[in-house]
């Protein structure tokens, strides 16, 4: 897995786009608005953050050595995931479209709406 085959995935989700509103360092992925996954551009481990309902990222943080609390985010509702190839790629794509969801959730019902 690489970073090009994780845009590929978040731009295929509807009603995604990306941006760089922290710089030219950090590619943000949003949902009509509201982020749900962030990753260095330039780093030498490919990394991300991921929206992660509080109990499941615990849980994944205990299980997965190469999940870990959210680089600069809220701990409990975030967790940056290593991508070292020691998880499989439809695991890490099912963990993004967990975030993707998890923003969706919370957008105005006639955004969900939209987005079906």
């Amino acid at each position: 897995m690489n970073l090009e085959s994780i845009r590929d995935y978040c731009l295929s989700l509807p009603g995604v786009t990306e941006e760089l509103p922290f710089g030219p360092d950090t590619l943000v992925f949003k949902v009509l608005g509201k982020v749900f996954l962030l990753t260095p551009i330039e780093s030498h481990q490919i990394q991300f953050n991921a929206k992660c309902d509080p109990e499941k990222a615990e849980e994944l943080r205990t299980i997965y050595p190469d999940v870990r609390p959210g680089f600069h985010m809220n701990k409990k509702h975030w967790n940056t995931v290593l991508v070292t190839g020691n998880i499989s790629s439809d695991l890490i794509f099912s963990w993004i479209k967990h975030s993707y969801d998890l923003v969706v959730k919370g957008l105005p019902k006639k955004d969900q709406l939209e987005l079906q």
